[in-house]
């Protein structure tokens, strides 16, 4: 009967991550003897309150994360850094196990970080690799309560590019959230309220710097991602434009833009837009980190030649 019951909770904590709550041994029939002999023998490691680890089970961030969650009281999802981290977004981290619950069993574990509201909903929750995870949008919240916003921004930036989100669903998520006690919800108001569907989303972290450090020098904020047509036919898909002033901006990043082929794409992309009037401007990393350099000098006297030719 032992090493049948061993093997049931083997194969429950095997789909865990290697990680079981003690309502999955109560279930399966374990005495409190033979979980204590269990404990004792090594065979079982009690991670949190109620919280146990198969022995043998690798150590992992996923497994740290799913057992803290069980560690937790009430409605319990993984939230802010590592959530973002889940989602695969700028400002997130796997060096923290973050969470947010109605309430936390046990005093403070090193790396561990526990936010405690009564105010998530399950509506606020999603499955990610098995994990309970805040929603995008709660995600985002999250973020913002913890980063600084123009990270918070590539975070919207990034998760609209790839369509785990849309921006009526961001403004619909700040109405239903805009209520006090909630940590954040200020900075993703403003930066959602900034956000402008017809300008199209950046495709990257550095488009999205661009755009920045465009609106912190007082410049018009460019359509991302624009495609250029001429007589019907396309010619280009460029990082940015301003189309009234026929102005490509494109961002040169070394990783994309460096060998044979590369330049030969590059040459060609742009010859293609001179020929039919189009000026573009180059920004690179280092003259983001400058605030702009000469490219952005270059970009203010391209936009005030194109409005005295409008």
């Amino acid at each position: 009967m032992g090493d049948s019951l061993d093997r049931r909770i083997a194969e429950i904590a095997e789909r865990q991550y290697g990680v079981f709550r003690l309502e999955d041994a109560d279930a399966l029939g374990f005495t409190r003897d033979e979980r204590a002999f269990r404990v004792r023998s090594g065979r079982w490691e009690v991670r949190h309150d109620r919280v146990y680890v198969m022995r043998g089970a690798p150590r992992s961030w996923h497994a740290d994360l799913l057992a803290a969650c069980f560690g937790a009281q009430g409605l319990t999802m993984v939230s802010h850094r590592a959530a973002a981290k889940l989602w695969d977004l700028p400002g997130g981290t796997s060096d923290l196990v973050e969470i947010t619950c109605h309430r936390w069993r046990r005093a403070k574990i090193d790396g561990l970080v526990v936010h405690e509201t009564l105010l998530l909903e399950t509506d606020d929750m999603c499955v990610i690799e098995g994990i309970p995870t805040t929603s995008i949008e709660q995600t985002l919240l999250g973020l913002a309560a913890v980063v600084l916003p123009p990270t918070v921004e590539m975070a919207i930036d990034r998760a609209l590019h790839r369509k785990l989100t849309t921006v009526a669903a961001l403004e619909e998520f700040v109405q239903r959230k805009r209520g006090r006690g909630r940590n954040g919800i200020g900075v993703l108001r403003a930066l959602v309220r900034g956000l402008d569907p017809l300008a199209g989303v950046p495709e990257s972290a550095m488009e999205t710097k661009l755009k920045q450090l465009l609106r912190r020098n007082g410049m018009p904020t460019p359509q991302f991602q624009y495609e250029i047509r001429h007589n019907g036919r396309f010619v280009a898909r460029v990082d940015a434009a301003y189309p009234e002033h026929r102005i490509a901006i494109e961002y040169d990043s070394y990783e994309h833009h460096t060998g044979r082929q590369a330049i030969v794409r590059d040459n060609d992309r742009r010859n293609a837009l001179r020929e039919i009037r189009w000026r573009t401007v180059v920004f690179t990393a280092a003259d983001v980190a400058a605030d702009g350099g000469r490219a952005l000098r270059v970009l203010r006297a391209e936009l005030a030649f194109g409005a005295a030719t409008v």
